[in-house]
C-alpha cells in the first residue's frame, strides 16, 4: 500500500525592505510573561562577520527599544561544527534563562540557534539528537522557545526549515539534526540584510537556493512512498504539489537574477528576487526534501583539505555548503534523469536552458558565476572517491528522497564525473 498523504509545514514570514528593522514588536508578541514583570530576555546568535556589518547590534537595539534585555553571542562558527555548537550551547546555558532565541546571519548562525533552542529546552547532549547512524536521532521531547530566523544571506533557507547542519570532528563528516520542532517560529527576511554578502558567498548561496529547488522538484513523488502511519511521518515526505509550486516560482526567479546579484552586489531588485527565490525554495524543500547533491556534499564539505575560497574565513579550509552541493548537481541530475525525464527539461527550461541538458545548463551557471571547475579544483582525486562515497552513504535520511534507488557504484559515478565540468 502506497502512501495518500503528505505534508506542509512553514514557520510566520515577514517579507520586505526594511522588515528587519520591526523586530521589536515581533518577538515580543512572541515572549512569554515573566512572572514578576521584569524584562523578557532575548539572545541573538551570530558569527563574527555578520557582527561586523552592524545588522545584529541594530536588530538589538529593535529589540531593546521595545522592552527586551537582549544578550548577544557572536561566537557561531561559519560551517558549525559538533565543538562549535557545544560551545555555543555552554554559553547560553551559563547565560540563560532566555524567553526567545533571534537568529541574525547565514545558515551557520540560524543553524546554531537552533541547536541552542534544543539544548536549552531538552535535556541530554548534542550527539544524542543527530541524525542516526551518526548520532542516536533522539527526538526532543519538550517544546522549545520562540526562534526568530533573521537571514542575512539568500541561500541556505534555513528559515524556513526543520534542519539543523553540522560538522563531526572525529569521523570527518557532515551530517544534521532534524525535527519539526527546530523550525523557526518566525522568518524576517530582509533583502537590505544580503548587499553585504561578497560576490563568492552570493555565487555559493546562490547555489544552495538552486538545488533546493532542483533537488524538491526531482524528490521521489510522495504517492511513491510506503503507507505510513502518524507518528511515522517526517518533514521530508517526498515532491507533492505545494512544494513543487515553490520550486518552480524560486527556479524562475534565479534565472533573473542569479548572475546580476553575482556581478553587481548592490543591485537592490535582483537582491530582493534572490531574497525572494531563497525562501520559496525553502518552503518548498522543507517538506518535500532534497536528495542525492546534497548527500554528496556532506563529505566534501566534511573532508577538505587547504581550500579556502575568496569571501570567506581565510583562519582555516572550507568548502561552502552551497558550493559543495553543486558540485556534484550536473552528474546527480543526469543519474535521475530516467526516473522523470519531463521533470529533467521543465527544470531546465524554468532556468532559461530550453532545448538543453539540464547538467550543461548547470555547468553554464556555475562557469559564470565564478564557482570552481569541479571536486579537482577543491583539492580532491579519483583516490578519494571512495572516501567520498562511504561518506554520502550515511546520508540515508536525503538518499531515501532520490526518485531511484541509488548505490554505492551510482555514487562513484557522481563523485568521478564531477572532478572536472570544463
Amino acid at each position: 500500500m502506497t502512501e495518500s498523504v503528505f505534508t506542509y509545514a512553514a514557520p510566520g514570514l515577514k517579507f520586505g525592505r526594511g522588515a528587519s528593522g520591526e523586530i521589536g514588536w515581533d518577538v515580543q508578541q512572541l515572549c512569554r510573561a515573566t512572572p514578576g514583570g521584569e524584562a523578557r530576555r532575548v539572545l541573538l546568535v551570530t558569527d563574527p562577520g555578520v557582527a561586523a556589518t552592524g545588522h545584529p547590534d541594530r536588530v538589538a537595539g529593535a529589540m531593546g527599544s521595545h522592552g527586551l534585555d537582549v544578550t548577544v553571542y557572536a561566537g557561531a562558527r561559519v560551517e558549525p561544527t559538533d565543538a562549535s555548537l557545544e560551545e555555543a550551547i555552554a554559553h547560553a546555558r551559563d547565560a540563560g534563562p532566555f524567553d526567545a532565541i533571534v537568529a541574525v546571519g547565514g545558515g551557520s548562525a540560524m543553524d546554531t540557534a537552533k541547536a541552542v533552542n534544543l539544548l536549552l529546552t531538552n535535556d541530554g547532549e548534542l550527539m544524542d539528537y543527530v541524525n542516526a547512524p551518526v548520532g542516536g536521532g533522539r527526538a526532543p521531547e519538550q517544546p522549545l522557545l520562540p526562534l526568530v530566523a533573521v537571514p542575512t544571506t539568500t541561500g541556505t533557507g534555513a528559515e524556513s526549515t526543520t534542519i539543523c547542519v553540522l560538522d563531526v570532528l572525529a569521523l570527518k563528516v557532515k551530517t544534521g539534526i532534524s525535527h519539526a520542532r527546530l523550525r523557526p517560529t518566525l522568518a524576517v527576511v530582509d533583502p537590505d540584510l544580503t548587499m553585504t554578502q561578497p560576490a563568492m558567498v552570493t555565487a555559493s548561496c546562490g547555489m544552495d537556493i538552486l538545488c533546493h529547488a532542483l533537488e524538491s522538484w526531482t524528490a521521489r513523488w510522495f504517492g511513491d512512498f510506503a503507507a505510513k502511519q502518524p507518528e511515522q511521518r517526517v518533514p521530508y515526505c517526498g515532491a507533492n504539489p505545494i512544494a513543487d509550486m515553490w520550486a518552480e516560482k524560486s527556479l524562475s526567479l534565479l534565472a533573473g537574477s542569479f548572475r546580476c546579484a553575482v556581478q553587481d552586489g548592490f543591485d537592490r531588485e535582483a537582491r530582493e528576487q534572490m531574497a525572494l527565490a531563497a525562501t520559496f525554495a525553502g518552503l518548498g524543500f522543507g517538506n518535500a526534501g532534497v536528495h542525492v547533491p546534497h548527500a554528496c556534499a556532506y563529505p566534501i564539505a566534511g573532508r577538505v583539505r587547504d581550500y579556502r575560497p575568496e569571501g570567506y574565513p581565510a583562519d582555516e579550509p572550507i568548502v561552502p555548503h552551497g558550493m559543495a552541493v553543486v558540485m556534484t548537481a550536473p552528474a546527480a541530475f543526469d543519474l535521475t534523469f530516467s526516473a522523470s525525464p519531463e521533470r529533467h527539461r521543465r527544470a531546465a527550461e524554468l532556468l532559461g536552458g530550453e532545448g538543453r541538458p539540464l547538467p550543461e545548463v548547470l555547468r553554464g551557471l556555475m562557469r559564470d558565476v565564478g564557482l570552481p571547475s569541479g571536486l579537482a579544483e577543491l583539492g580532491y582525486g579519483s583516490a578519494d572517491v571512495d572516501d567520498l562515497v562511504e561518506g554520502a552513504l550515511k546520508q540515508q535520511r536525503l538518499l531515501a528522497t532520490a526518485p531511484i534507488e541509488v548505490t554505492a557504484d551510482d555514487l562513484a559515478t557522481v563523485f568521478r564525473a564531477s572532478l572536472e565540468h570544463w
